[in-house]
């Protein structure tokens, strides 16, 4: 994203690659067009998939009660879902075991307003925190006093995004980072893919590796009737082992950009120089500038301290607040209001600078829109309990070790469908969780299996909002990233298959 040191309007930040250098003729869809192609892709699904649901108990799918129905609606009324789609994705997704639809909100079939507005409030936030200079600056006199030790400093971070990811599953989050990662990788000497690729592979890696995410870990080991804890020790080796191979991955690719710019995956953007040489005489930080940027790294704590459940970590003596993305959206904005009235702004400058920030963020909120309305299609056509009930006849009747295997990987299609990873527990678990007990393995394999793949496919889905709205914020295409990610995608399943196996043998 484009720094700037003076109060003038920043550069918007465009899902679609502004102006890159290419080849006439190459052209890579972007971010709008690979999700329009999905969503198509997964309406023309629902005249070919049977419509079904199971019975459902406590709103828990039963096992073995799939039943196929009869859709009362028509060519021309899925015809108005396939249009009503992201509107029905931004305020509400329709529940497939009660047919209701339910205004956004936070719960596993509520709609992307809350995400949308948190997007908007973090576009706000940092375009007032850019307005003042202080990141800019700021990033500068880090990169100087850094710049010998950049392989920690890449190390560091990459451990911290996947930290978030692990305990409490930092996914939309990190959208509010990457204005000062991109800067902060280009001024080292990188590029953009190693500035996307601390945020996004850091907290996917976390989320992979889940160890008390109460989101994913937590939804889903209720779910299948077992404590959050139960399986922790071999999701805690996990943590370490994966996160140790995404940061050695990410540092072997940014050592060779620096070493040979020509080697890097992305192609440079006209503002790349300017924002490796801007700030590059490390000004001092004003006092004012040190103000906000303390504001801007207590609104960042202070949001995680904010959404980690402390109760169930054992944690008595602080509170756990329970905030989701409506509240994160309000801390934003009161800290957008409160950095420009720190920084002297004024009430002009603030909130028009508000409003541009939101202007700016504007792409990746549509984004998630157009996201959730792929998973508004599925519910509405009765076809998401088919696809789950297909899946469950795979893993029937295998050895322990191999069906730990199988259930990581019959878990992938119903990722790729349902990003949501609570939403996926939600229906995966209650069927799945019990097969374990025929094939004598703990229930909490079954939920280790799921979230891996979970966090496995939300690495590099174009269903994910993380995926694709953060790299329109990077500018990174879509197509570029996949190159990018495919040899580390191949050794996190092989890695994940061997702890499966693993976990199946002691468990």
């Amino acid at each position: 994203m484009t720094t700037h040191a003076a109060p003038a309007a920043p550069e918007p930040d465009t899902v679609s690659e502004a102006a890159p250098t290419r080849k006439k003729g190459s052209h890579f869809p972007s971010a709008f067009t690979v999700l329009a192609i999905v969503t198509l892709v997964v309406w023309a699904l629902t005249f070919v998939v049977p419509a079904g649901h199971y019975d459902t108990k406590d709103g828990r799918p039963v096992p073995g009660s799939y039943h196929t129905v009869e859709l009362t609606t028509g060519f021309w009324g899925r015809l108005k879902d396939l249009f009503l789609a992201p509107v029905n994705g931004l305020y509400g997704v329709t529940d497939p075991h009660t047919g209701l639809t339910t205004p956004g909100g936070s719960g596993d079939f509520f709609g992307a307003a809350g995400v949308f507005l948190f997007v908007l409030a973090v576009g706000a936030f940092i375009t007032v925190t850019l307005r003042t200079g202080a990141l800019t600056t700021g990033v500068a006199r880090l990169a100087e006093r850094l710049r010998r030790h950049r392989t920690v400093l890449l190390v560091v971070l990459l451990t911290l995004f996947s930290l978030g990811g692990t305990t409490y599953g930092m996914a939309e989050e990190t959208l509010g980072f990457y204005a000062l990662m991109i800067p902060l990788a280009l001024k080292l000497g990188y590029d953009r893919m190693t500035g996307a690729a601390v945020i996004v592979v850091g907290a996917g890696i976390g989320t992979l590796a889940s160890t008390v995410n109460p989101f994913a870990t937590g939804v889903a080991s209720d779910s299948a009737g077992i404590g959050t804890g139960d399986g922790i020790v071999l999701r805690l080796l996990m943590w370490a082992v994966l996160t140790a191979l995404a940061a050695a991955y990410v540092v072997r690719y940014a050592n060779r950009v620096h070493q040979d710019p020509s080697r890097s995956l992305v192609t440079p953007k006209p503002e790349d120089e300017e924002l490796r040489t801007r700030g590059a005489t490390a000004k001092p930080l004003t006092v004012r500038q040190r103000t906000v940027l303390a504001v801007f790294a207590a609104t960042f704590l202070f949001m995680i301290f904010a959404v980690i459940p402390w109760a169930d970590l054992g944690v008595t003596f602080l509170p756990t607040l329970g905030w989701y993305f409506p509240e994160l959206a309000a801390l934003f904005i009161v800290a957008a209001v409160a950095v420009g009235l720190f920084a002297g702004l004024g009430e002009k400058g603030t909130t028009e600078a508000v409003v541009a920030g939101a202007g700016d963020f504007i792409g990746a909120a549509m984004i998630i829109m157009l996201a959730r309305g792929v998973t508004v299609i599925m519910n509405n056509a009765s076809i998401t309990d088919t696809i789950l009930n297909s899946l469950h006849s795979v893993v029937s009747g295998t050895s322990s070790g191999l069906f730990a295997v199988l259930m990581f990987l019959v878990n992938l299609p119903l990722a790729f469908l349902v990003p949501s990873s609570s939403g996926h527990a939600a229906l995966a678990m209650p069927v799945l969780a019990p097969l374990a007990d025929f094939a004598g393995v703990s229930r909490a394999v079954v939920v280790t299996a799921y979230q891996s793949a979970s966090g496995w496919i939300n690495l590099i889905t174009p269903t994910s909002a993380v995926v694709m709205g953060g790299l329109a914020l990077a500018k990174v295409r879509y197509d570029r990233y996949l190159r990018f990610m495919a040899p580390l995608m191949g050794i996190l399943l092989v890695a994940v298959a061997g702890f499966l196996a693993l976990g199946a043998a002691i468990g």
